[in-house]
């Protein structure tokens, strides 16, 4: 399905660019200055790209044992690794941060601004759909080559996607500039700067249909949470990254190439904001993981539980349709989600609070949630750890895949084998009329099917 799937964005994008190609090779290149101007601004901006810290996604990477050390107080889950190895997500691209999906922001704003462009210094410079294409296609290809070096992954996607988003944007406003249209529509003069902003602004939507289209080809994530998180995302960088197209189209066309690397300035500063940005997320992160490891150090849970439940909730929460924002606290919470149990004198015997009272539970998960408000944790990660006990149709529904997942790991905890582990769903569905939601576990064991996390 993967291969099919991507093949529909892949193939046509391959298409336009060997046409861009080959058509500028056949013909020459108009504006050789402009061209290559641009370019250069594209391949450098590529060049930038941001490398992703680790190619499974922004979690922090738990340190792992050898592959030999025993794990017998812990049986993995099903597609869930023993407490010996974490759990990694098998997930191949990165996982940006909300507001941060573009990794060359200002390789974009230099491809849609030659898309765009209609003029150099007041002479027309009109290079026409092919050569904009090509233009972006060459450059973004040698600047692909000094990330990949550093270690980036796989750029096919984002080349991709730029081809088809520049090439639709060119397609609106090239030909238009060749029988000066926009000036016989009455889109010329004070209203072109609105013209463009609503073309790029359709530009942007089929840049987050597409790269929501691949993402789901790649991983089987409902494809409506993935569509809203690029739509989410469209205030961030992304406005940033038109506007300061438009501009740069606007500004070459009236004082020529001069203007590029002075209105490229505020959008390569915005750009290292962000991924300061990026490194206090991840930094957060990080210690949000350590702190989960207390419990475990502690001796009150068993090792790798907490890291268990996190990816195994988030894989379930990225089953039933949550987004990138929900994700997130979910994780953070199911990392959390046993911090109350440092409060306590005895420790719970293997940190199973399944089989405790109810009484025992709620107290468990209010202390908890007070450790996690004094961390100075989100407010929602706090809510879900404090109502991890109450009663399922009483709990937003990130508590109550923590509380499932939770009684699940605890369930297989010594009990080896699949025999093991369906026992364990067997139970949960038992418990469905008190204890857990039904499409809760029925999403928990799909994700067991399909064999472990990869939310």
């Amino acid at each position: 399905m993967s291969r099919r799937a991507t093949a529909w964005v892949h193939g046509p994008a391959a298409v336009l660019a060997c046409w861009g190609l080959g058509h500028t090779l056949w013909h020459g290149i108009t504006g050789p200055r402009t061209a290559l101007a641009f370019g250069a601004l594209i391949a450098a901006g590529e060049a930038v790209r941001r490398v992703p810290a680790r190619p499974a996604g922004h979690r922090p990477d738990p340190p792992r044992a050898p592959r030999s050390a025993p794990a017998p107080d812990v049986a993995p889950a099903a597609g869930a690794p023993s407490a010996a190895e974490p759990p990694i997500p098998s997930v191949r691209r990165p996982q940006p941060l909300p507001g941060l999906r573009e990794g060359a922001p200002l390789g974009a704003a230099g491809a849609l601004g030659y898309a765009l462009l209609d003029a150099t210094g007041g002479r027309p410079a009109v290079h026409g759909v092919p050569q904009t294409v090509a233009v972006v296609v060459a450059a973004g290809l040698v600047g692909l080559v000094p990330y990949l070096v550093r270690g980036g992954g796989p750029a096919l996607d984002p080349l991709a996607r730029r081809v088809l988003t520049v090439g639709f944007a060119a397609t609106c406003c090239q030909p238009l500039y060749h029988v000066d249209a926009l000036r016989s529509w009455g889109a010329a003069g004070p209203v072109r700067p609105l013209f463009l902003a609503v073309l790029l602004g359709l530009t942007a939507l089929c840049d987050a249909v597409l790269a929501a289209a691949l993402t789901r080809a790649r991983t089987g994530w409902p494809y409506g949470p993935l569509l809203r998180d690029e739509l989410r995302a469209l205030p961030g960088i992304g406005t940033a990254i038109c506007a300061t197209g438009v501009v740069i189209a606007l500004a070459v066309a009236a004082a020529g190439l001069w203007a590029l690397p002075v209105f490229c300035l505020p959008l390569l500063l915005t750009q290292i904001a962000f991924r300061r940005y990026a490194a206090v997320r991840a930094t957060y992160r990080q210690t949000i993981a350590s702190l989960a490891r207390a419990t475990e150090i502690a001796g009150c849970t068993p090792p790798g539980h907490a890291r268990r439940v996190a990816a195994l909730s988030r894989a379930v929460g990225r089953e039933l349709g949550l987004g990138g924002a929900d994700l997130d606290v979910l994780e953070h919470a199911a990392l959390m989600h046993d911090i109350g149990q440092l409060s306590l004198v005895d420790p719970v015997p293997d940190g199973a609070t399944v089989p405790l009272p109810a009484a025992e539970q709620r107290r468990i998960a209010l202390l908890g949630g007070a450790v996690a408000r004094q961390t100075g944790a989100p407010a929602q990660v706090a809510v879900i750890v404090e109502r991890q006990a109450d009663p399922y149709r009483e709990q937003p529904v990130t508590a109550r895949i923590v509380r499932t997942v939770n009684a699940y790991d605890d369930l297989v905890a010594g009990a080896a084998g699949p025999a093991g582990r369906l026992r364990a769903l067997e139970r949960l569905r038992l418990a469905t009329a008190r204890e857990h939601e039904p499409g809760v576990v029925e999403a928990l064991a799909r994700v067991l099917a399909r064999g472990g996390p990869a939310g």
